[in-house]
């Protein structure tokens, strides 16, 4: 049985920022973009600074490729209703962000996101999603393109490689049938394992420096800590929010959500919001338990 491996997410905070290790980065979007992807520069931003709120819940890298364009990896381990919202905030704030005032709009970044999923997000059968922006026409049904002038400017290249692009890995979706070397690392991110016939780019230096057993004692500990916080995670999930155990008690009946919920209940939503503090967003707890964010902010 292959050698179970540190966790992607894991691996994105504490080792992948290293130069020396570029390559596993590399390798992960060459394979997802279809082109070779070389990495100047993982850049600081708001979006992947460690905070309390996003400890468990996220996992973000900005990195710089050699043509200059920013690439956003998201890793996202439990369920957000407004995730689609989020990417697109947090792409637009990108853009901001690496633009100064007065600048000309021709140093506006091309932005990719990819998003690594371990929640199913919206319906759809597929386990890779690509989104672009495109212009069509509504009497011809023509695609817009740059005019030649445009591309003298901007470049030659289809119009919607300026607009930001988005992948989404619906990671659990994936059926472990690896048919390709896409799949090849869509399978090491679902099973922290690679299999020995595995080509991928990137996967061979994966397997060798993301191994648990060269871990020094301190991180192994910190990373089973880590591992025992997701477990924890998905088990209020599949007890709670699947099964309705909790979420039946505390938002129950209508008229218990107009009156307020009980002492009882209210002293148990309290106890259940103490635990989500490292593990959800204070939006999410405040939806799951009935609390409100002024409340769950104290408990903070």
């Amino acid at each position: 049985m292959p050698e179970k491996l540190i966790r992607f997410d894991w691996a994105m905070k504490k080792l992948l920022r290293s130069k020396t290790n570029f390559v596993i980065l590399e390798g992960f979007l060459s394979e997802l973009l279809l082109e070779d992807i070389k990495i100047l520069e993982i850049l600081e931003s708001e979006s992947n600074k460690d905070d309390r709120d996003d400890k468990f819940t996220r996992v973000d890298l900005l990195v710089k490729d050699s043509k200059g364009d920013l690439i956003i990896i998201e890793i996202q381990n439990n369920e957000q209703v407004e995730y689609f919202k989020r990417i697109l905030f947090g792409v637009s704030k990108t853009i901001c962000d690496f633009m100064q005032k007065g600048d000309s709009y021709k140093k506006v970044k091309k932005i990719i996101s990819v998003s690594i999923l371990y929640f199913d997000i919206g319906h759809g059968t597929d386990y890779v999603y690509k989104g672009r922006t495109e212009f069509k026409g509504i009497h011809n049904n023509d695609i817009l393109e740059l005019s030649t002038k445009q591309k003298t400017s901007l470049g030659d290249m289809p119009l919607s490689q300026i607009f930001p692009e988005y992948y989404l890995l619906k990671v659990n979706q994936f059926n472990d049938l690896a048919k390709n070397t896409l799949d090849e690392w869509i399978y090491f991110l679902k099973h922290e394992e690679i299999k020995e016939d595995f080509k991928a780019k990137g996967l061979k230096e994966a397997k060798e420096r993301l191994r648990v057993m060269k871990m020094p004692p301190k991180d192994k500990k910190d990373y089973e800590h880590y591992l025992e916080s997701l477990s924890d995670s998905e088990s209020f999930y599949l007890n709670t929010f699947t099964l309705g155990k909790i979420e039946g008690i505390l938002e129950g009946r209508e008229e218990g959500r107009e009156e307020g919920l009980a002492e009882g209940e209210k002293k148990k939503a309290l106890e259940i919001a103490k635990q989500l503090l490292d593990v959800l967003d204070a939006e999410t707890i405040s939806r799951k338990t009935g609390l409100t964010l002024e409340e769950i902010a104290e408990l903070k």
